[in-house]
């Protein structure tokens, strides 16, 4: 569905976004399963990086000027969650547990790769 707003400036003060107009019907192709069919990896992921991502959330004083500085910021994000970041379930890193490497990295590995 995509969504059309009434107004696309709501004025000042004003943090909630306008009400919706209408919603047009959009097309989807494909043929997935009904049963494996699920938003909520995506939604899981959506509000990690909101949370752990100073630039991405609402109200804050924190954001990028440049688009190549929130591209890196992102990519910083990514780094730490798969690489450095020891998850609680997994008692590993992603990285580790799907078998890229066997150790967790630190920021001198990464300044070392990207130089």
């Amino acid at each position: 569905m995509l969504k059309v707003y009434a107004s696309a400036h709501p004025g000042p003060g004003r943090y909630s976004p306008p009400k919706i107009a209408k919603t047009e019907p959009s097309i989807i192709v494909g043929n997935p399963d009904p049963r494996r069919v699920s938003t909520s990896h995506v939604e899981r992921q959506n509000l990690t990086m909101r949370m752990q991502i100073r630039r991405l959330t609402r109200l804050t004083n924190a954001f990028s000027k440049k688009r190549d500085n929130l591209i890196a910021a992102v990519a910083l994000h990514f780094w730490h969650y798969n690489f450095a970041r020891i998850h609680q379930t997994l008692r590993v890193t992603p990285a580790m547990e799907v078998g890229i490497t066997g150790r967790l990295w630190t920021m001198q590995d990464v300044l070392d790769w990207a130089v």
